[in-house]
């Protein structure tokens, strides 16, 4: 497709439904089609992308009754072991959509529901991908929502890769007095010569392990009825890891 005429027939219909297969309102769909095409995929076809958009004023969303936002926190979240409210955020249909931008989605939801606001919460965890690459995956730190930042790795190249990511990515914001790196937590795959890999790592990166979590075979057993390791069995050797852990988080909040 060359020129603005051919284009037309991608109709609007057909945007409408790249919006809706993507979770993507029109606007956002045109725009980031445009970017695209901007960029000598198709010459003719950014004009007419953004003149769609422009039509459509930027607020026409597509989705069915079941994609429409939860209206109380009830509708997203769920009381779990010991008292913690535990929320899933999920994510697109595999192979559509951003995940990253779900992310900053769901930040803005929670802020909508009022959650901190009703449940005045001690302690927040966030676990999220460590792709940050992608800028929803970094929006804990960006936003303003996270304090301390926990690196969970193994000896593997793949996760001391994306370790070294997350490490470079609150870097970036460092002068912005977002989160800092506390720490490393060595979640351990019995790959050769673990320990010294991650060590290695850590001294590169001036970055401390503060914990280490030994594979067992008692995680799995637990996670398979449904269970943290700690509400299995809080004595177990493996449950004390997590203690420990807790214990000297809470004790670095506390002193500073």
């Amino acid at each position: 497709m060359d020129t603005v005429a051919e284009n037309k027939a991608l109709n609007e219909e057909a945007f409408v439904e790249m919006a809706h297969t993507m979770g993507f309102d029109l606007a956002h769909a045109c725009a980031a089609a445009a970017d695209a095409f901007a960029r000598g995929v198709a010459d003719g076809f950014a004009a007419y992308a953004q003149e769609l958009a422009a039509e459509n004023g930027g607020v026409e969303l597509v989705h069915d009754e079941e994609d429409e936002e939860p209206e109380k926190l009830e509708d997203i979240s769920r009381e779990g072991f010991g008292g913690v409210l535990c929320i899933e955020t999920g994510g697109p249909t595999p192979g559509l959509g951003c995940a990253g931008r779900g992310i900053i989605a769901t930040f803005q939801l929670l802020e909508d529901l009022r959650l901190f606001e009703t449940y005045q919460p001690d302690v927040v965890l966030y676990d999220v991908l460590g792709d940050v690459v992608c800028g929803g995956f970094a929006a804990p730190i960006r936003e303003g929502y996270a304090e301390k930042v926990l690196i969970v790795t193994s000896g593997e190249k793949m996760a001391l890769y994306a370790a070294n990511n997350i490490s470079s990515a609150v870097r970036n914001f460092e002068d912005r007095s977002y989160a800092r790196v506390f720490g490393i937590v060595l979640n351990h795959r019995n790959v050769e010569n673990e320990t010294e890999k991650v060590q290695a790592f850590a001294d590169k990166s001036g970055i401390p392990i503060v914990g280490e979590i030994p594979r067992s075979d008692e995680i799995i057993r637990w996670e398979d009825q449904g269970k943290t390791v700690i509400e299995g069995d809080a004595k177990s050797s493996i449950s004390r890891r997590f203690f420990d852990l807790a214990e000297m988080l809470l004790k670095a909040e506390e002193e500073e």
